[in-house]
């Protein structure tokens, strides 16, 4: 049964469980939306959501603070931060099994997904990351005004302003040998340019993480469809994750 947990105060901090029945892993699921929401409006994928259900994945699906609405930074990452460890405690009191827990984002949420690896202070380990067009590289983006300079208003000023905020924000300036990364990129994707994923891939591979990313045909929106072939990627990286793990 979907149940949803707060894990702080306001109406975008929560989170909604759906659960899976013989599970093989557990999914925390993250949208996106260059970090720019309101409390009124859920926008996560819910159809992807109930598609890894279906495919044996327990889902935690995420909300966060987002521009104007008290997020930004440090407020963003740390909502992020706080959800997924509210999921070690509501399995702890379920009993559930979790299995290898994999952060899984679209776009702002891929970011978020990948930087979560890295998060300070983590309680609940995860076995990897899947960025579904995400951005991974913040100073890139803020140099090539992504999302009409949504990096730049999401960390409140460019690389040159912030270069503490970007060093604690940017996947591609965390990056974590021990677990792997997997990307799926739309070849057409005029949102989150494909140098987003190419560039943190060639970064993570030279530090010696395991990162490879997937490149599909179609746009920006394509990754979180789950009667597209870009699903079947999807569901591939969970399995090399969870082989690894």
């Amino acid at each position: 049964m979907t149940e949803r947990f707060e894990y702080g105060d306001g109406p975008m901090r929560y989170a909604v469980l759906h659960p899976a029945e013989d599970a093989v892993g557990t999914v925390v699921l993250i949208h996106g939306g260059f970090w720019r929401g309101a409390p009124e409006l859920f926008d996560g994928p819910t159809p992807l959501a109930e598609a890894l259900v279906a495919r044996g994945r327990h889902v935690w699906q995420i909300e966060y603070r987002q521009l104007p609405n008290g997020g930004g930074y440090p407020q963003t990452l740390d909502d992020v931060a706080a959800a997924i460890e509210l999921l070690g405690a509501v399995a702890a009191d379920r009993g559930l099994d979790l299995g290898p827990v994999v952060t899984v984002g679209h776009s702002a949420g891929g970011h978020l997904a990948v930087w979560a690896l890295s998060r300070p202070d983590a309680v609940l380990p995860l076995a990897g990351a899947v960025s579904l067009a995400g951005a991974l590289n913040l100073r890139l983006g803020d140099e090539e005004g992504i999302g009409s300079g949504a990096v730049t208003d999401f960390l409140g000023g460019t690389a040159a302003q912030h270069p503490d905020r970007y060093a604690a924000a940017d996947p591609i300036a965390r990056i974590d040998p021990s677990r792997p990364v997997r990307i799926v990129h739309g070849d057409r994707d005029d949102v989150v340019p494909m140098n987003q994923s190419d560039t943190y891939v060639a970064a993570a591979r030279e530090a010696g993480q395991d990162a490879a990313v997937a490149v599909v045909e179609g746009d920006h929106m394509v990754v979180i469809d789950p009667a597209h072939p870009a699903f079947d990627a999807l569901t591939a990286a969970l399995e090399q994750i969870r082989a690894a793990a």
